[in-house]
């Protein structure tokens, strides 16, 4: 599969989560962040990337430091997905070498990164909002044993989330990927 449309699909199913908040200063398993801060953290996530693929400036990824969600939040997570879709649309942009947050990686891990983040705080956003996320199995199959590879390079201190928690055998692929990056399923 292409990481590419791998990345729209998951921005899509998001997206339908992000459409279906009702409540913007509900908690979430990030206990830090309210609804709205999470969405306003994915878009400057995908604002950012956006602008790291497109060889501009880089922006902030601190959901605190910037409302990117102005008065309509589902507006604004729509137009900053629409920007970093045809960013990593560009022509040769997966086979170029980007700085981003995580380091220095090929375009085609920035892809990964931004897929896992969205599938991961999208499972966040739809356990905060009583919403079923409807993220494909198999997709997030691909992430897991992409993410699962790429954390067992990194020494356990420059892990940028919490040790892997238990989970179920039968558990849902996504509630196996939000354990394997820290998250508690139960």
């Amino acid at each position: 599969m292409n990481p590419v449309d791998d990345l729209a699909a998951v921005l899509d199913s998001a997206g339908e989560l992000v459409a279906g908040v009702s409540r913007w200063d509900a908690p979430t398993p990030c206990p830090e962040w309210t609804v709205r801060e999470l969405v306003n953290h994915l878009v400057l996530g995908h604002r950012l990337f956006t602008a790291v693929l497109r060889g501009e400036a880089s922006g902030s990824l601190d959901p605190r430091s910037s409302d990117a969600l102005g008065d309509d939040p589902v507006a604004a997570y729509r137009d900053a997905t629409a920007g970093l879709l045809a960013a990593f649309r560009q022509p040769g942009v997966l086979e170029q070498v980007f700085e981003v947050p995580a380091g220095t990686v090929p375009g085609i891990a920035a892809a990964h990164l931004r897929i896992v983040e969205e599938l991961v705080h999208g499972w966040d956003l739809a356990r905060a909002t009583g919403q079923e996320p409807k993220f494909e199995d198999a997709l997030v199959e691909r992430e897991i044993a992409c993410s699962a590879a790429q954390l067992a390079k990194l020494p356990p201190e420059r892990s940028p989330f919490a040790p892997p928690v238990p989970v179920a055998e039968d558990a849902s692929p996504l509630d196996r990927l939000a354990a394997l990056l820290g998250r508690s399923p139960n």
